[in-house]
């Protein structure tokens, strides 16, 4: 893995890369600006990823040492699964994400976006031995599609992307015991989406368990929910048109 920031040529980035990327690019730094946003983010300490269309395996992540509220398009890293810079840039990657996000994405075809957050919900329900209860309306709708991966401590030994692509297999949404939450999702709507009701069902969890007795819905009910819940991803673009009109009300320079 490269560890040497590129310099910049004086170019823009939006000059330099197609249509597609820099549509990427947005959409990701949105993302990046919305963690923020919803309090979710750790410093600079969890990290966002998208794919890069028509790419070998190349995606995009954040700039290493960068608040999620300083993100743009531009600002944006692309390196390769074995962690090379591939374009110029005065910046650099945090190593742990590259080791989970590129366990993804290597692994999975259909993953446009990884979403990695540690939230004090999150993080919270990782640390639960019956990790995300049925409790609730978000978690039943996405409970079918969360898998769980063991503590190994920070990702920093590369060994670990193969259990955790095994662990992941083809659900969408794994928490991460002791460490927080993450989604995939073919677009990065979906995987917001997906990241979206995954910690609001985690807060949800968190709030319910302070009480001395916890209601849970009929088995009936229960499995209902989670049928109603495999077209979540359906809904994703519709979410994400009116959050990105939010974001443009509030600091367009995502956009950048």
């Amino acid at each position: 893995m490269s560890t040497v920031a590129l310099k910049t040529s004086g170019r823009s980035i939006r000059e330099q890369v197609s249509p597609e990327e820099w549509q990427t690019r947005v959409d990701l730094a949105a993302a990046y600006r919305l963690v923020a946003l919803h309090g979710w983010d750790d410093l600079i300490f969890t990290h966002i990823s998208a794919r890069v269309p028509n790419s070998d395996h190349h995606f995009l992540i954040n700039p290493y040492g960068y608040l999620f509220e300083e993100i743009t398009a531009s600002s944006l890293v692309k390196v390769d699964l074995d962690g090379n810079i591939l374009m110029e840039t005065e910046s650099f990657i945090n190593p742990a994400g590259y080791t989970i996000h590129s366990a993804v994405h290597a692994a999975r075809e259909d993953a446009g976006c990884v979403l990695h957050l540690h939230t004090d919900a999150g993080v919270g329900v990782s640390c639960h031995a019956q990790g995300l209860m049925p409790i609730t309306q978000n978690a039943l709708t996405v409970i079918e599609d969360v898998a769980y991966h063991a503590y190994e401590g920070i990702a920093l030994n590369l060994d670990e992307r193969e259990r955790l692509q095994h662990d992941l297999g083809t659900r969408n949404m794994m928490i991460l015991r002791n460490h927080g939450t993450m989604a995939v999702g073919m677009s990065v709507a979906e995987a917001w989406l997906r990241i979206f009701t995954l910690e609001r069902a985690c807060a949800q969890q968190v709030a319910a368990l302070a009480a001395d007795n916890v209601v849970e819905p009929p088995e009936s009910v229960k499995q209902t929910t989670m049928e109603q819940g495999r077209n979540l991803g359906m809904l994703a673009h519709l979410a994400w048109g009116a959050l990105l009109r939010k974001l443009d009300r509030i600091d367009p320079s995502f956009r950048d």
